[in-house]
């Protein structure tokens, strides 16, 4: 094999700890949601009380990450990987052994906090040792596993649920972390930390630094509009599809299948795509306006498309537009500052939640929610759309200008083959 050919090979192997981790991780986020009506009776409340727990899990993640990636880009992604995979798995036995609210919802929150350690510093390991020419199908395999949660980590949660009681789901989760410990330790190397432009910087300072990066300032812009109209209005969609076609819980379930499938496609379709552009010399992700495009499209299908074939199909491509945007996003992240790839990367997620809870109040706020998913969700979509065409086109012009300033620096070329 050529020294080309070995540059441009991907080991999934070698990642195998990481994309465990994420799979659990997909699992985990979604988990609660099915299971909350039988949470709520064996602890004695409310569905709504019960649903505390998921809430603290989102908000924990939301406020915790953009600081745990600054900590990941300071101290390394080792240090701060272990960190989280070690409070994840205790946050789960916790879980399991939550025989009331209080300890169900700090249990939860402590896992939000886990995955906000080391969610980032996993994409940003990714981005960092995979070689460039595949980096875009690597993080795509990861999303892909993420989404791969929803789609089967759920299901065999709610069985093995159903068999063994709901602590069960969440002792398994515990279980499968510690498996992974053997490998990430393997694995996930102990580099030492990039050289942050910001590490000398007061933490509150440091961690905006990512909003002072004119194309990664602009990326996550477009985040929080394409997440308004992707999961904001994803959170009316059951209701939707209820409304429209009297579907049953089960047949909403399979909806679900198809929501994971989608992304799991996008997110590999994405990836190969992007990979192909940056290979033919498109280093400005010409696709982000396609996939806003796209989710306009699937969100209308689903909203007014006339039968449920024309509806599914719109579902199904709302969320394999969603899928390859994310890995776009997941990629700038990883290339525009390397010295800010974890720290990007977390502000992607608090950016996407920050949209999700934007979008979700807009629609709410419609008294028929076909109607208000139709022209929230659409029209963001198409906001985002146009607003990715303006991040493409930055990228375009820094692209050029730094090709004009460049000076030739004497075994630059070498240097640059020879990092991993």
């Amino acid at each position: 094999m050529s020294s080309s050919a070995r540059q441009a090979a991907f080991d999934r192997w070698r990642y195998a700890g990481v994309l465990l981790l994420l799979f659990l991780f997909g699992t985990e986020t979604f988990l609660v949601s099915p299971l909350l009506p039988t949470i709520a009776d064996d602890i004695d409340v409310s569905e709504s009380a019960a649903a505390h727990s998921v809430t603290a899990y989102v908000l924990v993640y939301a406020v915790a990450a953009p600081f745990l990636g600054l900590l990941s880009d300071r101290v390394g992604r080792r240090r701060t990987l272990l960190a989280g995979t070690a409070l994840f798995l205790l946050a789960n036995a916790a879980a399991a052994a939550a025989d009331g609210l209080a300890l169900l919802i700090v249990s939860r929150a402590l896992a939000g906090l886990a995955a906000a350690a080391a969610g980032p510093a996993i994409w940003a390991h990714i981005a960092e040792t995979a070689p460039d020419r595949v980096r875009g199908r690597a993080l795509a395999l990861g999303m892909a596993l993420f989404s791969c949660g929803q789609v089967v980590g759920v299901p065999l949660g709610g069985l093995l649920a159903g068999a063994a009681g709901w602590r069960s789901a969440f002792l398994a989760l515990a279980v499968a972390t510690a498996a992974a410990v053997p490998l990430l330790l393997r694995q996930v190397t102990g580099r030492p930390a990039p050289e942050a432009a910001a590490r000398n910087q007061g933490a509150f300072v440091a961690v905006l630094a990512a909003w002072r990066h004119p194309a990664l300032r602009r990326a996550l812009a477009v985040n929080t509009a394409f997440h308004a109209a992707n999961l904001g209005a994803y959170t009316f969609l059951g209701v939707v599809l209820v409304d429209r076609f009297d579907l049953s819980v089960s047949a909403l379930g399979l909806v679900g299948v198809l929501v994971g499938a989608g992304s799991v496609a996008g997110s590999l379709a994405g990836g190969r795509l992007g990979d192909r552009a940056r290979a033919a010399g498109r280093d400005h992700l010409p696709l982000l306006p396609v996939w806003g495009l796209l989710l306009a499209v699937g969100v209308a299908l689903s909203a007014v498309g006339p039968g449920l074939v024309l509806a599914l199909l719109g579902v199904t491509v709302w969320f394999v537009a969603s899928g390859g945007f994310v890995i776009d996003q997941q990629t700038l992240a990883g290339t525009a500052a390397p010295d800010l790839r974890a720290t990007s990367s977390a502000w992607l997620t608090s950016t996407m939640y920050a949209g999700t809870g934007l979008g979700a109040w807009a629609v709410g706020a419609f008294d028929d929610a076909a109607t208000g998913t139709l022209l929230i969700g659409s029209g963001l979509a198409l906001v985002s759309a146009l607003a990715a065409l303006a991040v493409s086109a930055g990228m375009r012009r820094d692209g050029r200008r730094q090709g004009d300033t460049a000076a030739p620096v004497p075994g630059r070329a070498a240097e640059e083959t020879a990092r991993p």
